[in-house]
């Protein structure tokens, strides 16, 4: 099915290597502003991803997110950060990028090019239909995402997608298509741009809504985040506090002892 690719568009300012550091800073910023509009659009379907993802979750499946690039490396980061954050296991949201972690930091020349490389990666990590994947891919034609998720689909596993051409062959192939369309780049086809921008916002709604579906936020605190700075022990020692009516010192004792806030407050006698 043929498309309009919208990334892929020519900026709609001209001559930008003749304006002042100002005026290029006012134009990406300007740009920046359209793009959490742009993902407002999208919320009832990034409503339907995140209620199935939870189900998944809560009948022991894994969320998996396979992408490329700018995209596979926003994947990663946002599985990286929900154990810190929430204090589940490392292995119930994994990212999954081409060329592998390596690609985290310098490219992998035509990683992306490789059609059956993902599910391979997948299969690395025993993926089945308990599970559920997500595709990200600003451009929605990403080979290595597509083919992911085409093997996926044949597999009875639940795919979704992010992405920032609608009716995209990804959006296409996908059970649960989220295209946000932000327009052309600042810089042309730059989609770690206001395309990077939007897939972040979308990422971060994702797996915060699925988490407090799950039970991991109580109130509007992480009760469950990992202690793993004085930052954190100070933080999970005031919500202690607050919570039982405590000086900072029995709170503190208390947080050390059981390991998390949660089962500080459910464990005080």
């Amino acid at each position: 099915m043929s498309f309009e690719k919208i990334t892929e568009q020519d900026s709609n300012y001209r001559d930008i290597d003749k304006m002042s550091s100002i005026n290029i800073l006012k134009n990406i910023n300007k740009e920046d502003q359209t793009v959490a509009i742009s993902v407002e659009k999208e919320i009832n379907s990034i409503n339907a991803l995140v209620k199935v993802i939870a189900e998944k979750l809560k009948l022991g499946g894994r969320l998996f997110y396979i992408g490329a690039g700018t995209s596979g490396r926003l994947g990663i980061v946002d599985a990286s950060e929900c154990p810190p954050t929430f204090g589940v296991d490392h292995g119930l949201v994994i990212g999954l990028m081409a060329g592998g972690d390596k690609a985290m930091r310098n490219a992998v020349e035509f990683a992306e090019d490789d059609t059956e490389q993902a599910f391979k990666d997948l299969k690395e990590h025993n993926i089945t239909s308990e599970d559920i994947v997500i595709g990200i891919a600003a451009s929605g034609t990403t080979p290595y995402v597509l083919g992911g998720l085409k093997k996926c689909k044949s597999e009875n596993i639940i795919t979704g997608c992010i992405t920032c051409n609608p009716q995209s062959p990804i959006s296409e192939n996908c059970d649960y298509p989220i295209s946000i369309n932000v327009g052309a780049e600042f810089i042309t086809g730059s989609t770690r741009m206001k395309s990077g921008t939007a897939q972040k916002l979308v990422l971060n709604m994702i797996s915060t809504t699925v988490m407090v579906l799950l039970g991991k936020v109580e109130g509007n605190k992480m009760v469950n985040m990992q202690l793993s700075n004085n930052k954190l022990v100070d933080r999970g020692t005031k919500m202690v506090m607050e919570k039982l009516n405590l000086n900072y010192q029995q709170a503190n004792d208390l947080l050390n002892k059981y390991g998390s806030v949660k089962n500080a407050i459910d464990n005080y006698e």
